[in-house]
């Protein structure tokens, strides 16, 4: 569902991102690990067509991002660390109106039943988004994408500042997904989740791919130990 082919990204001489070959296939939870500035964000910008490729192409569903930019669109939902929703209006109201921008006009019960499917609690479907925590607003997010149908999700940080509690549960979720045959990339900083929901782990540095895992095949502990490896490891110059 999710391909990148040689993906390269560079603002003057500075390289974001250098020759990145990926694949993430239905139900399948890629999980992209690396410090600040590793070409994590950047790939994520590129899928969604925020930003064009310096070179290499990126396709969703066998399609080309860039060329497609609105039929790819329609197939994935975008979970940032800070998602954007109208704060005046509730939890109904927002899925309501991201829902009708794809296209699909559902009925207030049916968006409550979205909303609870993602977590949700009843009592938090009409009230102002204004008044929600970080958790509750990505639950909202994670409605918005089941009510979308999408068959991709991106997600950049989407874990960062929640709570152990509020963290768990939204892996929960992307879980549910994954069972639905959504493909997911997500970006983070958080070995433990990347262990505990994804499927496949790789690890980035200064715009490169240096690892990928599939994770039933690596333990915790050796996920971390290749992850610091990977960041402290100086390459030679000639």
């Amino acid at each position: 569902m999710i391909i990148t082919n040689n993906l390269t990204k560079k603002y003057g001489d500075q390289i974001a991102l250098d020759q990145l070959t990926l694949k993430v296939g239905e139900g399948e939870i890629y999980c992209l690990l690396g410090a600040n500035g590793a070409g994590k964000s950047t790939t994520i910008n590129l899928l969604l067509g925020f930003t064009e490729p310096t070179s290499g192409n990126a396709s969703i569903n066998q399609l080309d991002v860039h060329k497609n930019p609105k039929a790819t669109k329609q197939l994935l939902a975008y979970i940032p660390e800070n998602l954007m929703l109208y704060p005046s209006l509730t939890a109904v109201e927002n899925l309501d109106y991201f829902s009708g921008i794809s296209g699909k006009k559902l009925s207030t019960p049916i968006l409550k039943d979205f909303l609870e499917e993602a977590g949700l609690q009843s009592e938090a479907f009409d009230k102002r988004i204004s008044a929600f925590s970080k958790g509750m607003r990505q639950k909202v997010g994670i409605a918005i994408a089941l009510a979308k149908d999408a068959k991709v999700l991106l997600l950049d940080e989407p874990t960062s500042g929640l709570d152990p509690k509020a963290s768990n549960e939204f892996g929960q979720l992307l879980q549910k997904l994954r069972d639905k045959g959504v493909a997911t990339l997500m970006a983070t900083h958080d070995l433990f989740r990347a262990k505990e929901i994804g499927t496949h782990v790789g690890i980035m540095k200064d715009g490169r791919l240096k690892q990928e895992f599939i994770v039933d095949n690596i333990t915790l502990n050796e996920l971390e130990m290749f992850y610091l490896d990977t960041m402290t490891y100086k390459e030679e110059t000639l």
